[in-house]
């Protein structure tokens, strides 16, 4: 199974592949490690923006795009860009998508019989989230 863990945050769709196979997970690398938007009020940009992502799922043949679900409302409440990108993944067609809630990863990641440590995965910093929302997926299934 092939998974995309995202992350939205503010503008930007922070993206985190991987591959369960056999029992072991591997990272795979990825040309672009966030697909961004710089207007959200326009209609072009958001629809290049899920072009984008759509062309980036099928180069990769992504079997399962996973968000990190946010609040909305509270004080970690998500940004209105961030919801309309997750609409426009939402609405590609072929394309299975699930929203993961930050209790049901928390609780995952508490459970999980595999022990890593995310420093030795090789991955930035700001992937984390993305990282951890795929392996929860994975974990799940």
């Amino acid at each position: 199974m092939k998974v995309c863990g995202v992350e939205l945050k503010g503008n930007d769709a922070v993206i985190c592949l991987m591959i369960f196979e056999k029992g072991l997970y591997t990272l795979l690398e990825c040309r672009v490690k966030k697909i961004s938007i710089s207007d959200a009020t326009n209609q072009q940009q958001l629809q290049k923006f899920q072009f984008d992502f759509t062309k980036l799922m099928a180069d990769y043949q992504v079997d399962h795009v996973v968000i990190k679900e946010r609040m909305t409302r509270g004080k970690f409440a998500g940004g209105s860009v961030s919801f309309k990108l997750e609409a426009s993944i939402q609405l590609i067609e072929n394309l299975n998508v699930t929203l993961l809630s930050s209790a049901k990863i928390k609780e995952t990641l508490k459970n999980s019989h595999t022990s890593m440590n995310f420093n030795d995965t090789g991955l930035k910093q700001f992937q984390e989230q993305a990282f951890m929302t795929g392996f929860s997926y994975i974990e799940n299934s």
